[in-house]
């Protein structure tokens, strides 16, 4: 099949976030979890359509007995329609590319609105199905069955460069001890610290690959277990991201950070919180390696 875009809700409250099912959630304060690496295909989301495939997920609709209790919010729809941009851009799609052949919502899957028939009709009943999956059928309740072109048209705005937000603003460069030895730091308007990626897993020894075309860093570490945190690194500090994975089957997403004078950064405190790296502060400093 060729590369597609689904989008989805996931029928739960806005704060549920688990790896396995899509690779990125969105909350309902529209805060994305990047969760695994868009390079890997997930068995579950899109019936008989998982392969070569993104999913991309709204915690919401989970409302008993009356899903509109938990709507789609708008913070969550753009966050959405941002991310399935950036996908489309690293893929080399302009904007007459966002098709329903290429994105799609899992009630035009299921209903196989592409003209692929890949199986049974199990989408919206209006459209000849079972009315098992209607994702985004709807943007809103009560509103038309056009949520399928809605969103096409939102990413379409962000692909043509709509919307974009300010770059992240550095404020001074310092150093830090890690492990014993200075490195340098550059420190951002909220006082956080950034280093270079590279650098830090080089400090501690723990081995990785840079995959340039697809802003990727794989790490080869087996005591590594990424904690999703709420916290990640938004689309929303304005420059462009790269992700950190680790070298495993499901490639789940240690962490995200930003691509700066063509090298990759991350949050110094991120990093070691991930890596089970101790901490001390006044003045920050890193230290070993000790897991939990």
């Amino acid at each position: 099949m060729p590369a597609t875009i689904y989008l989805h809700w996931a029928a739960t409250p806005y704060d549920w976030v688990r790896p396995g099912h899509y690779h990125s959630i969105i909350a309902g304060d529209g805060t994305l979890h990047r969760l695994h690496a868009y390079t890997i295909d997930l068995p579950a989301h899109t019936w008989r359509r998982n392969s070569n495939a993104v999913a991309l997920s709204c915690a919401c609709m989970g409302g008993r007995p009356d899903p509109w209790s938990i709507p789609p919010t708008e913070a969550q729809l753009d966050a959405m329609c941002r991310e399935a941009a950036e996908i489309a851009r690293g893929w080399g799609w302009g904007e007459a590319d966002i098709t329903i052949e290429r994105v799609m919502t899992h009630a035009e899957a299921a209903s196989n609105r592409d003209g692929r028939w890949m199986h049974d009709n199990y989408g919206p009943v209006i459209w000849g199905g079972t009315g098992e999956r209607w994702d985004f059928l709807q943007l809103r309740k009560g509103g038309p069955p056009s949520g399928g072109d809605e969103l096409r048209q939102r990413i379409r705005a962000f692909l043509a460069g709509g919307g974009q937000p300010a770059p992240l603003v550095f404020r001074r460069s310092a150093t830090m001890q890690v492990r014993g030895q200075e490195l340098d730091v550059e420190i951002d308007e909220h006082g956080s610290s950034w280093a270079r990626a590279a650098d830090l897993l080089l400090r501690y020894e723990i081995p990785y690959a840079w995959e340039a075309s697809r802003r990727r860093l794989l790490v080869g570490s087996l005591d590594v277990v990424p904690s999703f945190r709420a916290d990640q690194v938004q689309p929303q500090v304005g420059w462009p991201l790269f992700e950190m994975t680790l070298l495993s089957g499901p490639a789940p997403v240690i962490l995200r950070g930003i691509l700066r004078d063509n090298r990759a950064w991350c949050r110094v405190l991120e990093f070691a919180e991930e890596f089970g790296i101790s901490v001390s502060f006044e003045p920050f400093t890193l230290l070993e390696r000790r897991g939990g």
